[in-house]
């Protein structure tokens, strides 16, 4: 069967990455983007212009509606996605007395909801044909929870135990499904943290350094290859001993 990957959250950042290296694993890849039409056609153009199979689609992750269209999209370019990564998210850091009802309504659907969307809408196909690897985008924070951090950390436990649950629910059928939990990445995301912060986690990074995207990509890989093929319901965490040390 052809390889198909679909990446939400993939036209920047960590999931331009994973889309990246998956269409050189030999996936055509579609890659998912809500604002930045402009980032994900220029990925697939790059991808186009290296010989690789690419299409963007672009889709909330939270709207069931359009997810369905995306992995109808998918299906019809280039057949049933056999790999499914849960990228997309959000992330702000508040103390939890100002957290407003809609922003944690918003990260909730996007970070937890989305990823029971998009698993739905391909799952089908997997079950028929007893196959398919799906790779949710859990954090260190979705393991040992961070100040500050309560509304992601709380997105984040959900997803590992999405992960775990679904793992065993779908392992005789044989879809693998796991997890990877990056740690602090060098990202738009964490750069309005400001250079001394960063720079203080640097120095709280037994690596010392900043993980990047291509880390993760390179975990997901891993994930989706046959080399993990008795690998499911793992979290793997990729954050430079910062937690794990």
């Amino acid at each position: 069967m052809k390889k198909v990957a679909l990446v939400t959250g993939s036209s920047r950042g960590i999931g331009r990455a994973e889309a990246y290296r998956l269409a050189h694993d030999g996936y055509a890849v579609c890659v998912n983007y809500i604002r930045r039409k402009d980032k994900a056609d220029e990925l697939v153009s790059l991808l186009a212009s290296e010989g690789l199979e690419a299409m963007a689609f672009g889709a909330d992750v939270a709207d069931r509606d359009a997810v369905d269209a995306m992995v109808r999209a998918a299906e019809d370019a280039f057949g049933p996605v056999t790999l499914l990564v849960n990228n997309a998210g959000i992330a702000r850091q508040f103390q939890f007395q100002d957290i407003t009802p809609e922003y944690w309504k918003r990260i909730f659907d996007v970070n937890l909801g989305g990823a029971y969307n998009t698993i739905q809408a391909v799952l089908p196909r997997m079950l028929h044909e007893h196959a398919g690897v799906i790779v949710n985008t859990a954090s260190i924070w979705g393991l040992h929870g961070a100040s500050c951090e309560a509304a992601y950390s709380a997105t984040k436990h959900a997803v590992v135990g999405l992960t775990k649950s679904l793992a065993a629910e779908l392992a005789p059928t044989h879809i693998r499904v796991n997890a990877v939990a990056p740690g602090v990445i060098d990202t738009d995301m964490v750069r309005p943290l400001g250079e001394e912060t960063l720079a203080e986690l640097v120095k709280r990074t037994p690596l010392d350094r900043l993980g990047r995207p291509e880390d993760i990509a390179a975990a997901v890989s891993f994930l989706a290859s046959e080399q993990a093929s008795f690998i499911t319901g793992q979290i793997l965490t990729c954050d430079g001993g910062f937690v794990s040390l």
